[in-house]
């Protein structure tokens, strides 16, 4: 009896801390500057893609990282939307010339071609955080956003400002 007793306390104790983590996260989020938005700024977009972002550094990012490690890494998300999204232009029109004739199937290649790309940019900028970024205490991530100008979506590259949480060590 005196078991089961034990079991619910610490139960609660473990809740207990939980919320406390959360609480403190959430007071370090309320103070975090806004993420800055990279858009895209190609002439053509796939399924909210863009062939090409905005290579121009964010004021907002003076002081964190060196304009020539931002340029470097949007020129490598760049290279690699140039290397993939001709063809995913090339599947769509292909799909469209077809598109009546194979009701809608021949656009199912250009999907999951964006798809692919959409991964190949997301493991990208994963490697780019790791190598780089999360030391810096940023973190990119490719995100969908409404557009300013329409109401249609397109990808953006959000780059957070992580809080500097302390790392306690032992004695």
């Amino acid at each position: 009896m005196m078991e089961d007793f034990d079991e619910i306390y610490e139960e609660e104790e473990e809740e207990e801390e939980e919320d406390e983590d959360r609480a403190a996260e959430e007071q370090l989020l309320k103070y975090a500057p806004d993420p800055v938005v990279v858009r895209g700024s190609g002439h053509v977009t796939v399924f909210g893609l863009s062939n090409k972002f905005e290579s121009e550094f964010p004021s907002a990012l003076t002081g964190k990282v060196a304009p020539e490690e931002f340029k470097a890494s949007i020129n490598r998300v760049n290279s690699c939307l140039r290397k993939t999204l001709p063809v995913n232009v090339r599947w769509l029109l292909c799909g469209c010339l077809c598109c009546c004739c194979t009701l809608g199937f021949s656009l199912w290649p250009v999907i999951c071609l964006s798809k692919r790309t959409r991964r190949s940019l997301e493991k990208l900028l994963e490697w780019e955080n790791s190598r780089l970024y999360h030391k810096l205490c940023l973190h990119w991530i490719l995100s969908k956003r409404k557009c300013e100008t329409n109401n249609m979506m397109e990808y953006v590259i959000l780059i957070e400002f992580l809080p500097k949480i302390p790392i306690f060590r032992p004695d």
